[in-house]
């Protein structure tokens, strides 16, 4: 990223906290954005976090809070990057709230890159949310279990979700009294707070009822309590974006088709340009690089086909030397067609290839990748339903998963177009500036 060397003192003396659970769906997604839109209506500056690479949950904190959603993952960046992103976004905020990933503990390997890690690399209490539906006293012996895992991760109280009674809520008090845990407060059980599944992951186009979470949260969680947590940590702010030089950057962008984009990559930058390309053309005449994205555009293949106008000019573009880094979504775009169910759409050409996205070739691919290049190290992670039609293209190198095993993932370059399934943490300067 274009960093600017700094050795700057920064002290978060402000809420800061983790929300997250035992097990995936336990509710935390509800619970975390639904405090941020509640801290907000108090009128704080809340600055969302995300661990682990997902770009969906970040949509509905972004929704919420009026800013980005910043994603810390301990396997695609180093601890003192994840500590410098927290105090560098964190800075202007009057409270920072992360939401975890899946499980607590659960990690690429054990509980490395685990939203444990996470909380311990940044000295953050941990507000675990609780699925109490069909269970009372036996989760002593589960959050016992938790608390008491590490002692270096630091788990202060539970909201319980998904409470049937008043009784019920009494019985899970006991709990938290015998364990010695905060219980901070609960969600009942309430068919708005519901949400829908969605191929690769949830829908953010549809979002549940807002003000009925926010409503709950105020009446049956102590928000207040949960303000007051956060000790003072001291972070060590070593680099900050550097705006001079920077080189052009223009990005596919829509709400739907290509959405999947860490804000932080984007700040790197600073010179930044967007358009859509199911309705607009791109200014690539002075552009450094045009960075493709990924997200839905299996979703939109007739739109993104008739914007013929723009297809041309990526592919000339690509044909004239100009710099493309194109992640999963935006590899597709950049194929010769995408087919679906109801038939094939043309898309960009500068790669041979057709993807398809038909219900019987649908095959989930995902985790994290890494692979060297040009002496670099790259990371990122992959989540994709869609396949090569036909043959895998050849890699231009081997791509590992998080515990170094080769996977069939292709890198595929041509000219100066780098593209894969992969979506990558970091876009260097050097790719924009060395011409292969």
């Amino acid at each position: 990223m274009a960093f600017r060397s700094l050795n700057r003192t920064f002290a978060v003396m402000k809420p800061s906290f983790m929300i997250a659970a035992p097990t995936s769906g336990a509710g935390k997604t509800t619970i975390a954005r639904g405090l941020m839109a509640l801290f907000s209506a108090k009128g704080k500056r809340v600055q969302p976090f995300k661990c682990g690479p997902d770009y969906i949950d970040t949509k509905f904190h972004e929704l919420v809070c009026g800013r980005p959603s910043i994603n810390l993952d301990t396997f695609m960046a180093s601890p003192e990057h994840v500590c410098n992103l927290f105090a560098l976004y964190g800075r202007e905020a009057d409270v920072c709230v992360v939401e975890g990933m899946m499980g607590l503990f659960d990690g690429y390997d054990r509980d490395f890159g685990s939203s444990a890690e996470i909380a311990r690399t940044l000295g953050l209490p941990i507000v675990l949310v609780v699925d109490a539906k069909r269970t009372a006293y036996s989760l002593a012996a589960l959050l016992s279990g938790f608390v008491h895992f590490r002692k270096d991760v630091h788990i202060c109280g539970v909201i319980f979700n998904r409470v049937g009674s008043k009784r019920h809520l009494n019985m899970l008090r006991q709990v938290c009294d015998d364990i010695g845990l905060d219980c901070y407060g609960m969600l009942p059980n309430h068919p708005d707070l519901e949400q829908n599944s969605r191929y690769l992951g949830l829908d953010f186009s549809d979002m549940p009822e807002s003000q009925t979470l926010t409503r709950m949260l105020e009446e049956n969680v102590d928000w207040q309590r949960l303000l007051a947590l956060g000790a003072e940590t001291t972070f060590q702010i070593t680099a900050e974006w550097e705006a001079k030089n920077s080189p052009r950057l223009v990005v596919a962008r829509n709400k739907e088709s290509f959405s999947f984009v860490y804000q932080e990559t984007l700040d790197a930058f600073h010179n930044v340009a967007f358009f859509d390309p199911e309705t607009e053309m791109p200014c690539l005449e002075e552009s450094d690089l045009l960075y493709l994205p990924g997200g839905y555009p299996e979703k939109h293949l007739d739109a993104l086909a008739q914007n013929e106008r723009a297809r041309t000019a990526i592919r000339q573009f690509a044909e004239n030397g100009g710099h493309i880094v194109a992640e999963c979504g935006g590899m597709m775009y950049l194929c010769q067609s995408i087919a679906n169910d109801e038939g094939e759409y043309p898309m960009c050409g500068v790669l041979p290839y057709t993807i398809t996205a038909r219900k019987q070739d649908r095959k989930l691919s995902l985790g994290y990748r890494r692979f060297m290049l040009d002496g670099r190290e790259y990371r990122g992670h992959e989540f994709h339903y869609t396949q090569f039609l036909d043959s895998t293209p050849q890699s231009i190198t081997q791509v590992v998963n998080a515990k170094g095993e080769p996977v069939d993932t292709p890198i595929m370059r041509y000219k100066n177009v780098l593209a894969s399934y992969t979506h990558l943490y970091q876009i260097y300067e050097t790719d924009i500036h060395q011409d292969r």
